[in-house]
């Protein structure tokens, strides 16, 4: 082999050598499954009795027994929630919340938080004003507000908190269906396919997720999540870590 064939040979082989080739890029997160489907895994019941949750038929089911909550064990930032719920008795109470405490705040059995509430559809009658009067329709399409001291500002405003711009939610013995967008203080809700509701400003932005438990029986299934990356958190923006 004489010098300029094996330059010829060799030479393609240097140059594909020499380009740069592309860095391997890390899969792009994806859902996870906040409920295994069994098991309360990865849920703290917070204040309630031991009895109050329950998984069954691939299905959160909450007694309604005592008020309180069960949270997640890790907190969250930025996120879509994805969560579907049930009532089974007029006039039934409950919600979630989003960026809680871990704890609930003396004298009251909640923790502080954004509440993305859950009523069924016969709560304002079942619950009038002191004259008689049912109580507006807004509290039961995915009202979102404040507890335990924090301060948001409300898209829709019913006084401090944020009525759906639609009457979406169905009644008893039917699926409802939460889309929640949550980044950098502001709130977007989905109730049953359509964004409806938000809130912005929230003055806690990073903490728990709760389950709300308030005198009536209601399911939960398919809770996901999508974590977002992070944004600019202060200590005070978050909840204080609860140890286990």
């Amino acid at each position: 082999m004489t010098r300029l064939v094996a330059i010829l040979m060799f030479a393609p082989l240097a140059l594909i050598a020499a380009v740069p080739r592309p860095a391997v890029q890390e899969p792009a997160p994806g859902w996870k499954d906040l409920f295994n489907g069994k098991d309360l895994t990865g849920w703290v019941n917070v204040n309630c009795a031991p009895d109050t949750w329950s998984a069954k038929d691939g299905m959160i089911v909450c007694n309604g027994k005592p008020t309180g909550v069960m949270r997640t064990e890790k907190q969250y930032e930025n996120f879509i929630l994805h969560i579907e719920w049930m009532h089974l008795e007029p006039g039934g109470n409950s919600g979630c919340f989003a960026w809680s405490g871990g704890t609930a705040k003396e004298g009251s059995p909640f923790p502080k938080g954004v509440e993305i509430q859950m009523l069924e559809l016969d709560w304002p009658k079942l619950n009038p004003e002191k004259d008689g009067t049912p109580r507006p329709d807004a509290y039961v399409h995915g009202e979102l507000f404040g507890v335990g001291g924090l301060t948001l500002t409300p898209e829709n405003p019913r006084g401090t908190r944020s009525k759906s711009a639609e009457n979406r939610c169905k009644p008893r013995g039917e699926w409802n269906v939460y889309d929640v967008v949550a980044v950098d203080g502001t709130i977007k809700l989905s109730v049953n396919g359509k964004f409806v509701n938000g809130i912005g400003k929230a003055s806690q932005k990073k903490g728990y997720l709760c389950l709300e438990s308030e005198g009536a029986k209601i399911q939960f299934r398919n809770l996901r999540i999508l974590e977002l990356p992070p944004g600019i958190t202060t200590p005070e923006q978050a909840a204080p870590v609860v140890e286990k």
